[in-house]
């Protein structure tokens, strides 16, 4: 890779290898609209992680329509692992009259009352993930800046606040505001981006 704009690409390299290493949860943050190429870089390193034995999660403040492999694991929800079910479901102000729960024999029921008037909740719309963990890396994929993110960041500041953060970028207005800055302006796309980087920690690269 021919200039990269940081200490060097070795050096780089070597720290992005350290943070992985050393932690063991991680989420790769994706912008709004991502394209076909932020996907798939994005996607790449799930699964060499994943590979790695790494808990590692997908996001994006919206979910792309995308095949590539990997890309149905992108979620909307900031997930940090953790022993903590979380259930989540569309929302609006004033609809929930109460929530409570009962047992029934070895059946735990967590009963959701609408307030009269409003619908019922879909059971399609409901979605599943575990909160309550730490996030150690987190690895930013085509984002010039933190807020280009959008509300995958706006609504989880607190999780980007004092965590390592490895921004993987090629836009020009890049900010450099990660942990390690594997930015480079004159590549081809992300994913070019996202070999050097998966090579660069050694990971095993299969077909997927």
């Amino acid at each position: 890779l021919s200039y990269i704009i940081m200490d060097n690409i070795q050096n780089a390299l070597s720290r992005i290898y350290e943070i992985i290493n050393k932690g063991n949860s991680g989420i790769i943050v994706l912008p709004p609209s991502p394209t076909a190429d932020a996907i798939a870089a994005a996607c790449s390193i799930y699964l060499g992680l994943t590979k790695m034995g790494k808990n590692v999660s997908l996001a994006a403040s919206n979910i792309p329509q995308s095949d590539i492999t990997g890309a149905d694991k992108i979620k909307t929800q900031f997930a940090t692992g953790g022993d903590s079910l979380m259930v989540s479901f569309p929302y609006t102000d004033g609809s929930i009259d109460k929530v409570d729960y009962s047992i029934q024999g070895e059946l735990f029921n967590l009963v959701i009352t609408p307030r009269p008037g409003f619908t019922k909740l879909n059971p399609d719309q409901v979605r599943y993930s575990y909160t309550g963990g730490t996030v150690d890396f987190i690895i930013t994929i085509d984002a010039p800046t933190l807020n280009s993110l959008g509300a995958i960041y706006t609504d989880n500041q607190n999780h980007f606040t004092g965590r390592d953060i490895i921004n993987v970028d090629r836009h020009l207005t890049n900010a450099f505001f990660g942990t390690v800055n594997f930015v480079n302006k004159t590549v081809s796309s992300n994913s070019e981006l996202a070999l050097a980087m998966l090579q660069g920690i050694k990971v095993n690269i299969d077909r997927d």
